[in-house]
């Protein structure tokens, strides 16, 4: 049986402790924040050429000033036969091995027409994959009409891949919560809940003991798939971790390149709260509870906060069942199954 725990709602405007603005929102009455950053993702064309290691071929072109709005790529095999209905020019332009081929079969006259007619098209760039280069003639062309012309050394299929791969991070929905991020056995652990209810203090422990720190304070959430969520630090708080009474301490100096982490996926979140004797908590764990964020559902565990529990222990453990889980084993579901053959086995022997 699925339950959702809860969804966002914003309610007011916060700054955490390095002066971030964020929103603050409420997930069944527990207070969180969450940017309201509502501008479209978008991406330098010139990141692109850095990640991908790309060559430009028109260095005068200017590759910062181009952005990438969209996380996919076109190979124009189409339009360079001169058919442009529904084109979609605000794509990285690939031409491959194939495409290469054909232009080459053209007579000049052609070959320029056809580049011509491309390039005047306001398309973001132009890719040459295996290391194929074009005329001088091209390059002219592109320069005119300010289009950088870029080249690679990978195959075209491995080229697309790995941009669209690369772009669907980066352009991914985006938005910022309030909480720590941890790796936690190979698991994403999100630890969120009231301000100075203890999540910092748990990550510290958590770290102590051999595990990773993604984000603390902080929570850049991305959305890149249906199934995904990817979590990373925002720039101005990576590795640092705020503790009431002491200050600001910087992991990786203290602890090492081993204590953290650049990105981790959520895989499971952990809601701290205080101790309500009045409510009921799961003891069993039959039922998952779920929070979502963008969209995107993720198993939501409540751990109320009492003296004497050590959070990070139960973290760890929590880490581990979620892993049993996926691997097909659940020791609840284990429990349920002995008490209900130790019932029928009952039953027998009245029944004798």
């Amino acid at each position: 049986m699925i339950k959702i725990y809860g969804t966002i709602h914003v309610s007011s405007v916060q700054e955490n402790f390095l002066g971030i603005k964020v929103c603050a929102v409420s997930v069944n009455a527990q207070e969180m924040r969450v940017s309201m950053n509502n501008s479209t993702e978008k991406v330098k064309l010139s990141k692109v050429v850095d990640k991908m290691g790309l060559e430009n071929l028109t260095p005068d072109v200017d590759t910062s000033g181009i952005w990438l709005h969209v996380p996919d790529v076109n190979r124009p095999a189409l339009q360079l036969t001169g058919f442009y209905d529904q084109f979609d020019n605000d794509r990285i332009q690939v031409i491959g091995n194939v495409e290469y081929s054909y232009l080459q079969s053209l007579s000049e006259e052609d070959r320029v027409s056809r580049y011509s007619q491309l390039l005047s098209s306001n398309i973001p760039c132009l890719v040459f994959c295996r290391d194929l280069s074009p005329e001088p003639e091209i390059l002219k062309i592109a320069s005119k009409y300010g289009i950088p012309i870029l080249k690679s050394k990978g195959t075209t299929s491995a080229f697309v891949a790995e941009v669209i791969r690369w772009l669907n991070v980066q352009l991914a929905p985006c938005i910022v919560i309030h909480g720590v991020l941890v790796d936690v056995y190979g698991e994403g652990v999100l630890i969120v809940g009231e301000s100075g209810i203890g999540k910092s203090e748990a990550a510290l422990e958590l770290i102590k003991r051999g595990h990773r720190l993604v984000t603390d304070d902080a929570v850049e959430i991305r959305k890149v798939s249906d199934e995904t969520l990817i979590g990373t630090a925002p720039g101005v708080t990576k590795y640092f971790i705020e503790l009431r009474g002491i200050g600001i301490i910087d992991v990786k100096t203290l602890f090492g390149v081993e204590s953290i982490k650049e990105t981790q996926q959520i895989d499971m979140v952990m809601k701290l709260e205080d101790w309500n004797k009045d409510k009921e908590y799961d003891r069993l764990g039959l039922e998952e509870e779920y929070i979502e964020y963008l969209g995107n559902k993720v198993v939501c565990h409540t751990l109320p906060i009492r003296p004497g529990r050590n959070l990070a222990v139960i973290v760890e453990a929590a880490a581990v069942n979620h892993r049993q889980k996926k691997m097909g084993y659940n020791a609840a579901k284990e429990l349920y199954r002995r008490v209900q053959e130790n019932l029928m086995k009952g039953d027998d022997e009245d029944d004798e």
